[in-house]
Order: structure tokens, then sequence, then C-alpha cells
């Protein structure tokens, strides 16, 4: 389980129910050995974002999940930010370049409920 504080971001290894619907939620599909996620994860928290972090190493329905997901690639990390498909950390990496990441927090900030909703 990873943790930080609110102000620096918090991402949280979790169970997937496949059940459940991600449509607005922030996703990392993840395996403990990349680097990339690792990096993602690291530039995620200094902008104090929220991620659901689901590790794709042994699970197969979980990425079977993020395969069928629109625009979803057999590669990690596949990142999902209120639930549109950014991609990997090349393609995170290119908003951070273009100043065009904090834009996109910004709007999921801006459309998340407050806590206790």
């Amino acid at each position: 389980m990873f943790s930080r504080s609110p102000r620096r971001g918090i991402f949280r290894s979790t169970t997937v129910d496949l059940q459940r619907s991600f449509d607005d939620e922030n996703i990392l599909y993840a395996t403990p050995s990349c680097g990339y996620c690792r990096a993602v994860k690291h530039l995620l928290t200094k902008k104090g974002a929220t991620l659901i972090e689901v590790d794709v190493s042994e699970d197969f329905k979980r990425r079977h999940e993020m395969i069928a997901r629109p625009f979803g690639r057999r590669t990690v990390p596949q990142i999902f930010i209120n639930g549109s498909h950014v991609g990997g950390y090349d393609e995170l990496a290119e908003l951070q370049r273009e100043a065009k990441l904090d834009a996109l927090l910004a709007e999921v900030a801006a459309v998340a409920p407050a806590p206790g909703e």
C-alpha cells in the first residue's frame, strides 16, 4: 500500500472489483518490478494526484480488464485519469513537458466530489 499525505498525493494498491465502473476514477495499471510505473507514481505524487494502483503482474483478470478498456494496451504502466486513457509513462511525461498535466489534474480535482459526499 502506498500512502502519501493529501498534499503530496495518495496511491492505493487495491483488489479491483471487476464489476465496478471506473469511468470517473484515476487508475494506474502497474507491476511491482516496472521502473516506468515507479516513475509515474513519483511524478504524480509530486503533483498531489490520487490514483488507484492495480497490480497486473500475476492477476490475469486484472490484466484482461486493463486490455479491455478503451485504448487499453498490453504494456504497463497504463494510466487512466478521470476515466480517460492517458497512455503510458512517455505520454504522461509529454503532458508534463508541454505543461498540460497540471491542467488535466486540475480538471479532475474540479469535478471530484467533496469528501463525505
